[in-house]
């Protein structure tokens, strides 16, 4: 929002800032005021450097043509918006009566971590260059039944977009639902209420 008024040495700020918590890969991000929402490595290295490292790519924050990064990847974006949007949906439900709500909300991370870690691991052979860039065990799973563009890469509507997506969402639920039942049964007023013990048991 602040690259097109003008305020760069803002903006750099806040991307340095949100570089704590976020890769802040371009072909995994949204774009404002640009004319698509995201963009592939491909277009990204023709308009930035022609490099998968992405200690460079990481640097791409946009141009009036492709637009404006968004500081957060698009599972961050899912993920820590969604925390307040689903914090404010679940405050007036009731309180789960299982034995251990709050593990069973730590459970909503999981699927973020079985499908970042593969991520990660699939990037050490290079950006788009892994078994996540074809996801060629999904096409034998489908039967290719699906088009090319949701196999492979990182874009708008590809399969991993999509897991990126409703991860950072199932995430963000876990992590509110998480934050509700603690505050609503007064454990942050506790001391114990900073042990995960804590947030483990009743």
């Amino acid at each position: 929002m602040l690259m097109p008024v003008g305020r760069a040495e803002l903006a750099k700020i806040v991307y340095w800032i949100y570089s704590f918590f976020c890769h802040q890969l371009p072909e995994r991000s949204f774009f404002l005021f640009g004319a698509k929402p995201m963009d592939t490595l491909a277009e990204i290295q023709a308009a930035w450097e022609p490099s998968s490292d992405p200690l460079v790519l990481r640097r791409f924050i946009g141009d009036p043509v492709i637009g404006w990064k968004v500081a957060w990847s698009d599972r961050a974006v899912s993920f820590y918006t969604s925390i307040w949007l689903f914090a404010a949906i679940r405050w007036p439900w009731p309180l789960c009566p299982c034995s251990r709500p709050r593990l069973l909300s730590l459970l909503f991370l999981l699927p973020m971590a079985v499908d970042g870690f593969p991520h990660l691991i699939s990037d050490l052979s290079g950006i788009e260059r892994g078994f996540r860039a074809n996801n060629l065990w999904l096409v034998a799973l489908t039967g290719n039944a699906l088009p090319p563009w949701f196999y492979a890469g990182d874009a708008l509507g590809s399969f991993d977009f999509w897991m990126r997506l409703l991860t950072g969402l199932l995430a963000g639920w876990g992590i509110a639902d998480l934050v509700v039942h603690s505050v609503r049964k007064g454990g942050s007023t506790q001391p114990e209420s900073q042990t995960l013990g804590y947030l483990l048991r009743e």
